[in-house]
């Protein structure tokens, strides 16, 4: 009988009180929300990450939080990739886009980091790009203040009436993307009229 897969579900984000609600936290969040659906903790720390095992709708996963900063996120998901033996094209990783509106959700398989320190981390550590990637649109700030600034910086206010709808709609493409397959998860996210709630 061939050895059932495990698929190793990540969430990006920085480790800390004060980044909990930031925009660069968006793939905790999210991360959060499915284990909570799934009743899975994410609870064991090793490899300089938090994470559980559980099932997905009978799909058994790994959900795993970095809790190195942000632009060393390459090295805990090898180490977890590693001992588990789950090969890099088995992972979903999630995680904050500005160059998507803010509301809207894009699935993507393989390509560059765009900028994004936690996918070019974990790009130049695996060594491959050929993974899912759940992109979860922030936008870009229309004031006039530093990329970093504003991805660090928190959900204004107008933007949290709509976080937990993100959020949940996130939340199910992760779980179409486990259970069916990123191909087809994309043909229900990746629409604009679809994933875009504002």
């Amino acid at each position: 009988m061939p050895k059932k897969k495990v698929l190793l579900v990540v969430g990006l984000g920085n480790p800390g009180d004060v980044y909990v609600t930031t925009r660069h936290n968006a793939g905790f969040i999210v991360l959060d929300e499915v284990a909570e659906a799934f009743s899975i903790s994410i609870e064991k720390r090793k490899f300089d990450a938090l994470f559980g095992r559980g099932l997905i709708k009978g799909s058994e996963v790994i959900l795993a939080k970095p809790m190195a900063f942000m632009n060393l996120s390459g090295i805990p998901i090898q180490k977890i990739l590693n001992y588990f033996k789950i090969p890099f094209e088995d992972m979903l990783v999630i995680h904050d886009d500005i160059d998507l509106a803010f509301g809207r959700l894009q699935i993507k398989k393989n390509g560059g980091h765009g900028g994004h320190k936690g996918l070019k981390s974990i790009i130049e550590t695996v060594g491959s790009s050929n993974f899912v990637r759940l992109r979860i649109g922030i936008g870009r700030s229309e004031e006039n203040i530093g990329v970093a600034n504003y991805v660090l910086g928190q959900f204004n206010s107008n933007e949290k009436k709509f976080l937990d709808r993100i959020t949940k709609r996130s939340r199910d493409a992760v779980v179409a993307t486990v259970c069916k397959s990123a191909k087809e998860a994309m043909n229900i996210f990746n629409d604009k009229k679809l994933t875009s709630l504002i």
